[in-house]
């Protein structure tokens, strides 16, 4: 993307500036997301004057591209390792090893800062084109390392499982830094095995026990566009294109109202955000208070809760807000967001914990388990993107099954 000659980029100091201003750049951008950044930041990060930052990148826009593509190429590196093995559970087992010994070298400053795909959907044009273009095909590459001759999986159902298992891994770096760098191999072992066997005991079959989790009101005839409304716009395009790329301007246009009407509502965006942070967590707290509730086992329980959820999000109450949102929004708020988002973790953890008492989950890391569930609920926001056709009745049999029964489990 930049306007550099083939010479110049070849010197080792070029190639040097070159990955300081990348991994500033990808801290950065993970902090305040592509849209919050600016190359005057970036600059400053690595003691240059903008000017400088611009010999090497034009465009913010360049640079933000040049940080997605290095990191699909550090997942592709992972995949393309995990090929060699002989089967389906070995490739995942080496795909998630590698990822996570991947993550450690950037903990221990190893390995240079990689963007979060956070924000990818701030890039527009031939930036866009070309960085999810990049992402699909090495997304291509990480389906076939499901393959397996003696386990046929429908389109769908690949899809849903190779995008379960990438979000997961992903996932792993919003929780993984509470761990020691020494274990983050052991993390790996216990996140591998989960995804191969499941949560379940032997016992235990896959099941949807209804689970009334209450959509938000729908709006009255005396205020069609009301806070609700706005809420759901907001989540929707947050989801989409990032907190910062979801502008009132945005919201506003999509529910067909004026700038005046939206902060009739809200004071600011900032308020409508924490807003619907609130509606996403009243609507997982509703489902883990009516399973904590509800007779049967622990499994049981935890299956009704996931599945309702994972229902909730391509129903027309949904979807709920993607937890990425956090990483832009200001302090303390920041804060606060990721304390409840730990906080509801925990309650899966605890259903979890019940049925291992009761015999129903089988004995595992459960708090390894808690954030498993959790991310695949929160990536579930974007499964109709990989899977077309997707709908409430069969959501949780794609998405959330495999977890449960295990990534390479036969389709029900």
């Amino acid at each position: 993307m930049n306007q550099l000659d083939a010479s110049s980029r070849q010197t080792p100091r070029f190639q040097e500036k070159r990955d300081a201003i990348l991994d500033a750049a990808a801290r950065l951008f993970n902090q305040k997301g592509v849209k919050g950044g600016t190359l005057a930041d970036v600059a400053k990060r690595v003691g240059l004057v903008t000017h400088s930052v611009t010999y090497y990148y034009r465009r913010k826009e360049d640079l933000a591209t040049e940080c997605f593509l290095r990191a699909i190429e550090a997942i592709d590196a992972i995949v393309l390792r995990a090929q060699s093995a002989p089967g389906p559970s070995e490739r995942v087992r080496a795909f998630i090893d590698a990822y996570l010994e991947l993550l450690a070298g950037i903990a221990s400053g190893r390995h240079p800062n990689l963007v979060r795909f956070n924000d990818v959907r701030a890039l527009t044009g031939a930036h866009a084109e070309l960085v999810f273009a990049a992402y699909t095909d090495m997304f291509r590459r990480l389906r076939a390392l499901l393959h397996d001759d003696a386990q046929v999986f429908s389109r769908p159902e690949l899809n849903a499982r190779a995008h379960l298992l990438l979000s997961l891994a992903t996932w792993t770096r919003a929780w993984v830094p509470r761990y020691e760098i020494d274990d983050y191999g052991r993390v790996a072992e216990r996140i591998s095995d989960i995804l191969l066997h499941g949560i379940g005991s032997p016992a235990s079959r896959w099941s949807t026990p209804a689970l009334p989790v209450a959509g938000p009101p729908a709006p009255g005839a005396a205020d069609a566009v009301n806070a609700e409304a706005f809420l759901r716009a907001a989540t929707h395009l947050v989801n989409e294109q990032g907190y910062r790329g979801a502008s009132v301007d945005r919201i506003s246009a999509r529910l067909k109202v004026t700038k005046g009407s939206f902060y009739h509502h809200h004071d600011n965006k900032d308020g409508l955000i924490s807003a619907c942070f609130e509606r996403t967590f009243a609507v997982v707290r509703r489902a883990q208070e009516l399973a904590t509730a509800a007779s049967g086992s622990g499994w049981l329980r935890l299956c009704a809760a996931s599945s309702a959820l994972v229902a909730y999000q391509v129903s027309k109450d949904g979807p709920l807000l993607r937890v990425s949102a956090w990483s832009a929004l200001p302090e303390p708020a920041r804060s606060e967001i990721l304390l409840t988002l730990n906080r509801i973790a925990e309650r899966f953890a605890n259903l979890i914990v019940e049925g291992m008492m009761d015999g129903s989950i089988r004995v595992l890391d459960q708090s390894i388990a808690a954030q498993l569930v959790s991310g695949m609920i929160n990536a579930a926001a974007e499964i109709e993107r990989w899977v077309p056709g997707v709908n409430e009745e069969n959501a949780a049999d794609l998405y959330a099954r495999p977890l449960f029964m295990g990534l390479l489990s036969a389709a029900g």
